[in-house]
């Protein structure tokens, strides 16, 4: 695929006949995630052989099986168990393994959504330091779809978050929104470089745990601010910058840098263990902890204009494709 971007289309295709461990779906909804963007740019760490459907997150409904399916019957909800799976469609035949039962009184918005940004928050959030209630977290991209997760994550969790953003005209609107999901503090990028942000941390303790989906100068400031030792976990790198760490925080502060890729963690736990994953944040959803990040439902045939709205910069929508 080298880097070249590809010219998405629709295409129609005959469906293959549903054999023995086959599934056939009805896809009901799928967003667009800056990963699906990537890999169509042809610059992610996972790239189909071409040609290939696009989207690696949604939810299907099961319209059959085959004779030697037992997890699934026809009316289950489906939501992909790794990524490449190819969502953007209306229908398709996909085997067992390739689907994980997702229950069915979830919002469908927040199940077209469970099996990457949520899953990526809750990850980051246990698997790299030992934080208790009461602890804190800093990240920067705090209103994208994992931003999103964070904030209302680590609230269920008892952990309290200081949120960075970039500056834009409707700053007041996306503040409160982020503090009506269960944001601490937000912060623009310029606020966290001013001396007065020590105030913050009169009333709660520095953060252990830095969430940096953005790189260049932004993660340098989250680094600034993380309590000796900690750690701070790259996820992405919206600015298309290097993370540069300033020798003197990593020795004197013993700072740890790590990266997460949700895909990875998949490879290392068994299929069982996401499955796990994946109905805890269930149960998150029903306590109304947790809720799909504010989207905008757009009809299949109109992507051009879905793929065009999803890239336009401090988009806070997230563009949900509907079958």
């Amino acid at each position: 695929m080298g880097t070249t971007a590809i010219q998405p289309r629709v295409k129609n295709l005959e469906l293959a006949a549903v054999g023995g461990s086959d599934v056939r779906v009805r896809m009901l909804a799928a967003p667009i995630n800056p990963s699906d963007i990537n890999m169509i740019q042809g610059n992610y760490g996972l790239l189909p052989q071409l040609p290939a459907v696009g989207g690696n997150e949604g939810v299907g409904q099961v319209v059959a099986v085959g004779s030697s399916v037992s997890g699934l019957k026809p009316g289950d909800w489906v939501i992909p168990a790794n990524a490449g799976l190819g969502t953007w469609r209306t229908e398709a035949v996909f085997s067992e393994e390739a689907l994980i039962a997702v229950p069915k009184d979830i919002p469908l918005p927040s199940a077209a959504t469970l099996g990457v940004n949520p899953c990526t928050a809750y990850r980051m959030l246990r698997d790299f330091e030992q934080l208790q209630p009461g602890d804190s977290v800093i990240q920067n991209a705090s209103n994208s779809g994992v931003g999103q997760a964070v904030i209302q994550i680590a609230a269920a969790l008892g952990l309290r978050t200081i949120n960075v953003v970039r500056d834009r005209p409707d700053i007041h609107k996306l503040t409160s929104r982020l503090k009506d999901l269960g944001a601490d503090h937000v912060l623009t990028e310029e606020e966290l470089r001013k001396p007065e942000i020590k105030t913050i941390f009169k009333d709660m303790p520095q953060p252990r745990l830095a969430l940096n989906c953005v790189g260049g100068k932004s993660s340098t400031e989250l680094l600034r601010h993380l309590a000796p030792g900690g750690t701070m976990v790259t996820y992405g790198g919206m600015a298309k910058q290097p993370v540069i760490a300033s020798v003197s925080l990593l020795i004197f502060k013993d700072l740890r840098l790590r990266g997460f890729w949700l895909s990875q963690w998949k490879k290392n736990h068994s299929p069982g263990e996401f499955k796990g994953l994946i109905l805890k944040l269930c149960d998150f959803i029903r306590q109304g902890r947790l809720t799909a990040p504010a989207c905008s439902e757009v009809p299949l045939q109109d992507y051009q204009r879905a793929l065009e709205e999803s890239m336009k910069p401090f988009v806070s929508l997230k563009q949900i494709l509907t079958m």
